[in-house]
């Protein structure tokens, strides 16, 4: 067996580059991770290591965790002149295990709980995950909360994470997860702002007086509409903006068309049923929510489409309602935030697909760790991204072209890096790394 290294903090910081890199470039457990940095890397510096001095490096990457956070975020912001809004939301992965944390023992302790999952999936035991993400689409923060942490008690704790970090006047977009009177004066202290997705078909008076609003769209480009919607007056007055997507308008459409076409199906002929052959069918229909929704029964018991509730829905097709403390900002603008949240969502997608899951570690910091360096790696893939003008997939495709061989010569050996392409160049340029060395080792034979 190994022994393990000798850490210094040099030795340290070029582990957790590793693990990170290798979460951006090849994710896999920390097993297969120490043998891809052994194998198939040069890394200066780190010519070796072990699982377990990645676990040091990652209670070390714990240690240090908020200074890095804050470090982190002004040196990017800073390099890449970005504002400071932020966008924040949830959302959560799960454990492939039977038992929570504590279940066995009776305690509370753990990270490992049964909640809401948002992956489908409330038989088994999860954590909850929170990101603050600029609305240039940098992750900036990351929180993790067991696993029946609800979304509407973590936005003070969040608030006041940030309140060290001297960011000018911002605006948080938040999903419709946290759309609540005590979430949005959270949302305003200290000057903030905000911008929430409510819920459409919400009973809130003042929502349902904004979807009633007559008046007509504006359009924003091509494929996406607002209207501005004021309600109320002085101090009560709250400002909506209902957005419509077009795109997402001959989706809903398209999805619905399907759905009752499928229904009508299903009760072709139900009228020549008994009535009890009547009620099982639609017990059988109840249980699929799509279908159920566009059913109507009439007094005498028979099966129809309700094409009221058609009309109603097809008036909500593409539609997003936003509600917003910011009572001058341009509706587009606010519509463009919103945006970005789905952005952010998306390379949030992108962070799980980092092998996120399955999470392999038991103890709380293990698990931790393991989010944050999943963290990292996604500011590194966005940060490429946008200095580059570039996907992170073509990138990365690019660059793992160049490569560094070993040849045997009469003199000795000696490695030397492939010559660079216009294209890893222009990389390189744009991310303001210098051009690697062209010879790394050479070792001249013994006399």
């Amino acid at each position: 067996m190994s022994r393990p290294l000798k850490l210094d903090v040099a030795l340290l910081e070029r582990i957790i580059f590793a693990l990170v890199a290798g979460r951006a470039l090849a994710p896999s457990s920390k097993l297969e991770a120490t043998r891809w940095i052994r194998e198939e890397t040069y890394i200066p510096g780190l010519a070796e290591v072990d699982h377990t001095s990645c676990y040091r490096a990652m209670d070390w990457l714990l240690d240090h965790l908020d200074a890095l956070q804050e470090t982190v975020f002004f040196a990017v912001a800073d390099l890449l002149n970005l504002d400071v809004d932020l966008i924040f939301f949830t959302t959560s992965t799960y454990f492939e295990t039977e038992f929570e944390d504590g279940e066995l023992d009776g305690t509370d302790d753990g990270l490992r709980k049964r909640g809401y999952s948002k992956d489908a999936r409330p038989d088994l035991p999860q954590i909850v995950i929170g990101m603050a993400v600029t609305t240039g689409g940098l992750p900036v923060k990351l929180w993790v909360w067991p696993g029946n942490t609800g979304d509407q008690t973590v936005l003070e704790e969040v608030k006041a994470d940030l309140a060290g970090w001297r960011l000018n006047r911002t605006v948080w977009v938040v999903d419709a997860g946290f759309t609540s009177a005590a979430n949005r004066k959270v949302l305003t202290g200290g000057g903030s702002g905000f911008i929430i997705a409510e819920k459409l078909r919400g009973n809130e008076a003042a929502t349902v007086a904004a979807r009633s609003r007559q008046g007509r769209f504006r359009t924003v480009d091509e494929r996406l509409q607002v209207k501005d919607i004021r309600v109320g007056q002085g101090l009560d007055a709250q400002r909506f903006i209902m957005m419509r997507n077009l795109d997402a308008a001959a989706h809903d459409a398209h999805v619905r068309d399907r759905l009752v076409a499928l229904l009508s199906d299903r009760i072709d002929g139900s009228d020549a049923l008994d009535p009890d052959s009547r009620a099982e069918l639609r017990g059988r229909i109840r249980e699929k929510p799509g279908l159920w929704r566009y059913l109507r029964v009439t007094a005498s018991g028979l099966l129809r489409i309700d094409k009221t509730k058609i009309a109603a829905e097809a008036k909500l097709d593409g539609k997003t309602l936003l509600r917003t403390s910011e009572m001058n900002v341009d509706a587009a603008d606010i519509a463009r935030g919103y945006k970005a949240l789905l952005e952010v969502e998306r390379g949030w997608r992108d962070l799980k697909q980092l092998e996120l899951r399955p999470v392999y570690h038991r103890k709380d910091d293990r698990i931790i760790a393991h989010v944050q360096l999943s963290w990292l790696a996604l500011l590194l893939i966005r940060t490429a991204e946008i200095a580059c003008h570039d996907t992170w997939r073509n990138l990365s495709h690019e660059l793992d072209r160049i490569q560094l061989h070993t040849y045997n010569t009469g003199a000795g050996t000696v490695s030397q890096r492939t010559r660079l392409t216009a294209k890893q160049c222009s990389i390189l340029e744009a991310l303001e790394l210098p051009e690697p060395p062209r010879y790394y080792q050479f070792e001249p034979l013994n006399d």
